[in-house]
């Protein structure tokens, strides 16, 4: 899913803030492109936490996005944690380029439709994001903010720097530092974090292949509960 300004669930991509494995194959209609993906991760990390209990997660997503910059979308992955069984994530906004520079601004809401009510896991952000590219490498800076997080813990910022670095062969060099800070980090279930990855990517014949390395500096099990620690993960998929 091409969530321009929002942070990666496992590694941060050449194109701005990119979810994970996300490349796309566009089709256009008048003045709107029209693209899919799907694809494999063998874990689903968002923000350095595991998302499907340290296990193998399916993803997919379709996009709109209009001349003007205007794009919306949506994008699933399965997780287990909870009683959660699927994350849906709906998103729109906007972004604009001037010459290498980029920027962008949108809203993303996260429902989990299986769960009840009273876990109150669906939550929303607001986002920006600016990137600028310089050929030889590109860098971005985005923060998100949800007035009301993941499981009623109140005021969120996430604060992310990402950089890329194209490499020979249709590989590239990506990574990332984040900062996440929550209100009420006893309803949340761990102090404010940060959260870092460094990855390769390589596309062949329209697939999209990432090997990343994430961590956090929560400590198991006296600050995060399971999940945080150091991890290696492989993502695959295609677009169209």
């Amino acid at each position: 899913m091409k969530k321009y300004v929002f942070t990666g669930a496992v590694a941060v991509s050449a194109a701005m803030l990119a979810m994970p494995l996300a490349a796309h194959a566009e089709t256009k209609i008048g003045s709107v492109d029209v693209s899919a993906n799907v694809g494999f991760v063998t874990e689903y990390s968002f923000r350095g936490i595991a998302q499907s209990n340290e296990g193998p997660a399916v993803q997919g997503g379709f996009d709109l996005s209009h001349d003007s910059g205007l794009y919306a979308g949506i994008w699933g992955s399965s997780v287990e944690f909870n009683d959660a069984s699927l994350e849906t994530d709906l998103y729109a906004g906007y972004s604009h380029s001037i010459g290498n520079f980029s920027y962008d601004i949108g809203a993303i809401y996260y429902l989990y439709p299986e769960t009840d009510r009273s876990q109150d896991l669906n939550f929303y952000e607001i986002a920006a994001a600016a990137g600028y590219d310089f050929d030889v490498a590109s860098i971005s800076a985005s923060v998100n903010y949800s007035p009301d997080f993941l499981a009623g813990s109140g005021d969120a910022v996430y604060m992310n720097l990402a950089g890329n670095v194209p490499l020979p062969y249709d590989f590239s060099l990506n990574g990332h530092v984040g900062r996440q800070i929550i209100e009420q980090n006893a309803a949340f279930g761990t102090p404010d974090y940060t959260d870092w990855g460094l990855g390769v990517a390589y596309t062949w014949k329209g697939i999209d292949m990432n090997l990343s390395y994430i961590d956090t500096d929560l400590k198991e099990p006296s600050e995060c509960a399971d999940g945080c620690d150091a991890k290696v993960i492989f993502g695959i998929s295609h677009s169209f």
